[in-house]
């Protein structure tokens, strides 16, 4: 998927006001994720994405690796997730979380499924439920 057909989708689904605001969102989403994955994951994310957006992962999972002085992806839960994307978007959390899943939601269908199921395994359960297939598990939960 082309960088301005994702961001165009983000602005749709998260209805944002602008472009701009759209690309705020991705990005900080996209670097959020980038330090809470294991590092070559992230990088294998990043090889699906658009040019600059790959950049963005790569750089959060090369300094998250550093920090962290291993692989694994730093841990943290979805306050901590929300926290950091409402930081790097200037946004509340809130919002955060609402953007979050409008770019997740577009990654799952830029990225081939089999990455998107790595992705969802190496979160934690509550980060996980803002992804498609979270959410999806959550409601066959409620009724099933």
């Amino acid at each position: 998927m082309r960088h301005d057909e994702m961001i165009g989708k983000v602005q749709a689904l998260a209805q944002l006001p602008d472009r701009g605001t759209a690309e705020r969102a991705t990005h900080a989403v996209v670097s959020t994720l980038a330090e809470r994955l294991p590092s070559g994951l992230a990088r294998h994310v990043a090889a699906q994405l658009p040019p600059d957006m790959a950049a963005a992962m790569r750089e959060a999972a090369d300094a998250s690796a550093g920090r962290d002085s291993g692989a694994a992806g730093e841990r943290f839960g979805l306050t901590t997730f929300a926290g950091r994307v409402a930081a790097r978007a200037g946004t509340d959390e809130d919002r955060a979380l609402r953007d979050a899943a409008a770019v997740l939601e577009v990654l799952d269908a830029a990225l081939a499924p089999e990455l998107t199921e790595r992705m969802a395994n190496a979160l934690p359960a509550d980060i996980r439920e803002l992804l498609p297939v979270g959410r999806a598990t959550q409601d066959t939960g409620r009724f099933g």
